[in-house]
């Protein structure tokens, strides 16, 4: 539920000046009668109406209301209202992860015989779903260089309904000129979508470059501590209202309100955090260039980064809080190509979490090659460029020199 209706749901009587760190803080619903100022967690799944004929109007979406929370809940519709503040859309939906965001957004725009142009650089369930899934169901996918507009322009066809793109991507922190994509898509009458988990609206607002709709992972930055799955579509209120909420009424991939009311005070903090972890990330990354055990390092802050001077402009001077590097692992990387060098790095640390997830307050490593992009075959991981000597590390807010030496454990004993 993303527009009011006459007599609707009421909004939040904030400043229209109001700025992005206090729309973290304040934008949602108005309290409710009891007068809190922390927001309710509304746990239920059904509400009451006052009698048969307004239920029915209800039902039959001529009233705004609060009806069933597979489709509409006050807690949810705070998460949705505050990400889309964030992002500068007019509207949001919240859904049940970041995948069931990119499936809601091709279920509820394509069809049979439709085209995709995606970037082959983007996180590797998105490429098994495009191509897998929905190619079962005859949506066609092309997938090019993240970074080469040439590339995006030549494989547009006359069914092309939608660009997809991840900025900066994971794990190699490629960033994509959103603006120039946005010009190709709507000169061809597609769709831009573009997924803003690496950087989060503390960071970068898609919307402003011209992108249609902007996918998040609530799971990431915007609950910042690994507590929830989450996702979310921003964009038109049109489309919110009109092609995605009808295609979440029949499919339910809803989010619950509890999640959603973890990302909602996780957004709280959300720009505070990713200063820190950005200012430490960058820390990193020059001093990962530096260590003679390294080979290359991936992060858009560094100036040896191939997209650096864009990465600055889109994401206001930072470079983010994810940095990628490939180890140099010696005669044991010509065996398994650098695959034992980099386990071994991550092995020895004793501060850094092994997971694949990101976004957290605790600094997290992982191998993409075999944990989020290992269910893609080899030369799918190769044209992404996901060699087995790379591991990523998502910046958390511990002290980096801790990080450094944690890192330093693996990399000095290669």
């Amino acid at each position: 539920m993303a527009k009011d209706k006459q007599g609707g749901i009421p909004r939040v009587d904030l400043p229209a000046d109001a700025r992005l760190d206090t729309l973290a803080v304040r934008e949602g619903l108005p309290p409710s009668p009891w007068g809190e100022n922390s927001e309710a967690l509304y746990l239920t799944s059904s509400f009451v109406h006052p009698d048969a004929a307004t239920a029915a109007r209800r039902f039959a979406n001529e009233e705004e209301a609060f009806v069933y929370s597979r489709f509409s809940n006050p807690t949810v519709m705070m998460m949705e209202r505050r990400l889309a503040a964030l992002e500068g859309t007019e509207a949001c939906i919240a859904t049940s992860s970041g995948m069931s965001a990119i499936m809601l957004l091709v279920m509820g725009l394509l069809k049979a015989g439709d085209h995709v142009v995606c970037s082959r650089s983007v996180f590797g369930s998105t490429i098994k779903l495009l191509q897998g899934e929905f190619g079962k169901f005859g949506v066609q996918t092309t997938f090019v260089s993240q970074t080469d507009l040439a590339e995006w322009k030549n494989a547009l066809q006359p069914n092309t309904k939608l660009l997809f793109a991840e900025t900066p991507t994971n794990p190699l922190t490629e960033v994509c000129d959103v603006a120039a994509l946005a010009e190709i898509a709507h000169g061809h009458g597609a769709l831009l979508a573009v997924d803003n988990c690496f950087a989060s609206p503390a960071l970068q607002q898609p919307a402003k470059m011209g992108a249609d709709f902007i996918i998040h992972s609530g799971t990431k930055y915007l609950d910042g501590q690994g507590r929830v799955i989450a996702g979310a579509i921003c964009g038109p209120a049109k489309f919110i209202d009109e092609v995605f909420t009808p295609v979440m009424r029949s499919v339910g991939m809803s989010l619950s309100p509890f999640n959603a009311w973890v990302v909602l005070k996780g957004m709280e903090t959300l720009s505070v955090r990713m200063k820190a972890q950005t200012a430490s990330a960058a820390r990193l990354a020059e001093w990962l260039e530096a260590h003679p055990g390294v080979e290359r390092v991936y992060y858009p802050g560094l100036k040896s980064h191939p997209q650096h001077e864009l990465a600055m402009r889109q994401q206001g001077g930072q470079g983010g809080a994810v940095v990628s590097f490939i180890v140099k692992g010696g005669a044991r990387a010509a065996e398994d190509g650098g695959r034992s060098a980099a386990f071994h790095v991550i092995d020895q640390t004793r501060i850094c979490s092994i997971t694949a997830n990101l976004g957290d307050t605790k600094t997290t490593i992982t191998h993409p090659a075999s944990t989020s992009h290992g269910r893609l075959t080899e030369p799918q991981r190769q044209a992404a460029g996901i060699t087995q000597g790379l591991i990523r590390v998502a910046v958390g807010l511990e002290d980096i020199e801790d990080i450094k030496a944690d890192l330093a454990r693996g990399l000095n004993s290669l």
